[in-house]
């Protein structure tokens, strides 16, 4: 290989249209999927203040945020659902509830819709009961304890339910061991056999997912959620978790959060490259962007644009974005920093 003064790798980046010619990896808004929250009993949405710019929304009204979203090009939502704190319960029936927030939501946006957006659904308890915890709390020998099996009935249904109203994809993020088997088992008892499951195969247990849990008022009521979600100290347990949920039946991968994990998400895509991989850059890493930019201190656009890239180029096919619709808009326009 000739070394300088032959080789000048500079002659590459001289100006911004060579930049462009060899660039490697390219963001679109193809690659982004916007999380939405919607909730049961309000009219108006309403401001989330750890998040900037983003809002619960009226299930009535989310057509409005859904329309917005499909002119910018962004075809991919993710619903959150939050229902009234008076119905939430120890076991989170409601999460199965069929005029549920999410179901009723999924219903409004296909039927002003069709089938031109793409619906995915969030499928955890932990917005739905009274303790705030992703699996049902259990007393045993003096322990209390988050009971995997009886959990995996409650969102077997809870799929099911979304599924009935019209999602394409179920999202089960609650860490439960066999949640992929019995969420598939119990799809295709029910003849949803053409609805897919993106699972959270890769979820650690992170200190960035604060702004969310205030959003959906789902933060636990004790202790935390380390006895399920993955050690942030392990990198290849992420191999086991994912090969699991595979063999279970998976069809999209995720790893959360993004930004602190970029090493697992090519770990990850490295080992299963036949299989489309998720990124969710979470609320933490959405919200210390938009305050850092309040501040003056960084500039928000090109970090932000910064960051998804590096998500994508790290392997993630597919990136989950509270940035989402501000990157369209800005991409729309013909913003490239780089």
């Amino acid at each position: 290989m000739p070394l300088f003064p032959e080789l000048r790798p500079r002659r590459l980046r001289l100006t911004k249209s060579i930049r462009d010619l060899v660039a490697e990896t390219t963001l679109t808004v193809n690659d982004l999927i916007y999380p939405v929250f919607v909730r049961e009993g309000i009219s108006e949405p309403e401001p989330i203040d750890a998040m900037p710019g983003q809002y619960r929304y009226p299930v009535e009204k989310v057509t409005d945020i859904v329309s917005k979203a499909l002119e910018l090009g962004v075809k991919a939502i993710i619903l959150f659902g939050i229902p009234p704190a008076e119905k939430k319960d120890h076991m989170g029936t409601p999460a199965y509830d069929p005029k549920g927030p999410v179901p009723k939501a999924v219903k409004t946006i296909r039927r002003e819709f069709g089938e031109e957006p793409v619906i995915f659904t969030d499928v955890c308890i932990c917005g739905y009961t009274t303790h705030g915890h992703c699996g049902i709390p259990v007393e045993k020998r003096g322990r209390k304890l988050i009971d995997n099996d009886s959990t995996l009935k409650v969102i077997a249904r809870m799929a099911v339910a979304h599924a009935e109203a019209g999602a394409d994809f179920v999202a089960p993020s609650g860490m439960m061991d066999g949640m992929v088997q019995a969420i598939r088992e119990e799809l295709d008892k029910e003849g949803f056999t053409e609805v897919g499951i993106m699972s959270y195969a890769v979820k650690y247990a992170s200190g960035f997912y604060g702004p969310f849990r205030a959003a959906a008022e789902s933060a636990p009521r004790f202790g935390d959620r380390r006895s399920y979600q993955m050690d942030p100290r392990n990198a290849m347990e992420a191999i086991k978790e994912v090969i699991l949920d595979i063999e279970e039946g998976a069809d999209i991968l995720m790893v959360k959060p993004a930004l602190a994990y970029l090493d697992v998400i090519r770990l990850v895509k490295e080992n299963f490259p036949h299989y489309p991989l998720a990124a969710y850059n979470v609320s933490g890493e959405y919200s210390m962007v938009k305050a850092a930019a309040e501040k003056g201190w960084i500039d928000e656009k090109l970090v932000t644009l910064e960051i998804l890239t590096a998500i994508k180029r790290a392997g993630a096919d597919l990136i989950l974005t509270y940035h989402a619709l501000d990157v369209a808009k800005w991409l729309k326009e013909g913003y490239n920093p780089f």
